[in-house]
C-alpha cells in the first residue's frame, strides 16, 4: 500500500477506534504528511515498509533546523509515532522505526520565535509620525512576511519588485536568485513607504534602486537593521532574545505549523537552489505563491 492509502487508513483508525476530535485527527495526519513532503523534497522514494530510523531522525532534525519550537517538534514526533504504531497494529510493518527516536532534549536552546501578537506589539511600537517610522514598519513587515536574511533585505531593489505579479526577486547566498511571493499586508506597507516617504528623499548616486534607504539616502547596513530591531523590541517590551533572524524563524514556524508545503517553505527560505527555468515557470510560481499566501497570517 502507498503512503496515501496508509494515511487514509490511519485517519479512519483515529476517528473510529481512537474516537478523536476532527481537529486532533487533522493534526496527526498533517504531521505524517509533513514527513511525506520531506521525503519527496529530498527525492527519497522509500516506501512505508522500508523507511528506517535514520530517515525519521533526519526528518526530525530538519524540523528543528527550520525553526519549529520544542513543543511543536514534540507534537510532530508524537504524530509520527502514532502513525507507526497504527502500522504495527495493521501488520503493515513488523518493526517500529520511530521507537528509538527521542524528542527535543530539555535545555536545548532553540531560536526564539515571535507570535503574531508579539509581531503586532513591535509594529505598534513604531512612531509613524517620523519618515523613518514608515520605513521601519516596512522593514519589519518584509522580514516577517517574506522570511528574508538581513543581507537579502538590505539589497532588495525596486527593479526586482514585480508589483503586478505579487513577487520580489531576491539575491541570496552564493548570488542565487529566487522569487518570493509578497502578501497583501507587506505589499501595502511597502507601497506606502516607497510612494509616500522614500520618493521625497535625496538619494545618493548609485543608490537609486535600493528599496530601504538611510536618512542620508544610502542603502541601509546590516548593523542598522539589527539596531532597528533591537530598539523596537525594547519599546514593545518583548523579553525574548530578538534579532532580524528571529523574524525569519517565526515566518517558517508559522507557515509549517499552519500546514504549508515544506518544499514551498524551503524554496522561500532559499535553503535550496532553484534553476532560473523553475523560477519563471507559471505552475511553479503560482504553486509557491498559493502555498505561502494561503498559510501566512500577513496575507
Amino acid at each position: 500500500m502507498s503512503w496515501k492509502n496508509n494515511i487514509n487508513g490511519f485517519r479512519s483508525y483515529l476517528m473510529l477506534e481512537r474516537n478523536l476530535s476532527e481537529n486532533s485527527i487533522e493534526s496527526y495526519v498533517r504531521d505524517v504528511n509533513k514527513l511525506v513532503d520531506y521525503l519527496e523534497m529530498n527525492d527519497n522514494k522509500v516506501s512505508v515498509k522500508k523507511i528506517n530510523t535514520s530517515d525519521l531522525t533526519a526528518f526530525i532534525r530538519w524540523v528543528a533546523e527550520i525553526g519549529m519550537s520544542a513543543s511543536t517538534q514534540a507534537r510532530v514526533l508524537s504524530g509520527i509515532k502514532a502513525f507507526f504504531k497504527y502500522l504495527i497494529l495493521e501488520d503493515v510493518i513488523s518493526n517500529d522505526p520511530s521507537n528509538l527516536i527521542e524528542g527535543p532534549k530539555k535545555g536545548l536552546k532553540l531560536p526564539d520565535t515571535l507570535s503574531t501578537e508579539e509581531i503586532d506589539q513591535i509594529i505598534n511600537a513604531i512612531d509613524l509620525s517620523h519618515p523613518q517610522g514608515q520605513r521601519n514598519k516596512a522593514i519589519i513587515e518584509t522580514l516577517y512576511g517574506c522570511g528574508l536574511r538581513v543581507s537579502e533585505l538590505i539589497n532588495l531593489k525596486l527593479s526586482n519588485w514585480y508589483k503586478n505579479d505579487g513577487f520580489m526577486k531576491v539575491i541570496g547566498k552564493g548570488n542565487k536568485e529566487r522569487l518570493i511571493p509578497i502578501g497583501n499586508v507587506t505589499a501595502k506597507v511597502l507601497k506606502i513607504y516607497v510612494d509616500e516617504v522614500r520618493c521625497h528623499q535625496t538619494i545618493q548616486k548609485g543608490q537609486e534602486d535600493y528599496i530601504f534607504l538611510s536618512k542620508r539616502g544610502k542603502h541601509l547596513s546590516r548593523v542598522s537593521i539589527f539596531n532597528i530591531v533591537k530598539e523596537l523590541a525594547e519599546k514593545a517590551q518583548i523579553k525574548k532574545n530578538i534579532s532580524p533572524h528571529t523574524f525569519r524563524h517565526s515566518f517558517a514556524t508559522e507557515l509549517i505549523e499552519r500546514g504549508a508545503n515544506l518544499r514551498a517553505v524551503q524554496e522561500m527560505l532559499g535553503h535550496e537552489s532553484i534553476t532560473t527555468t523553475q523560477l519563471y515557470t507559471h505552475i511553479n510560481r503560482e504553486f509557491l505563491r498559493q502555498s505561502i499566501i494561503s498559510h501566512h497570517p500577513r496575507s
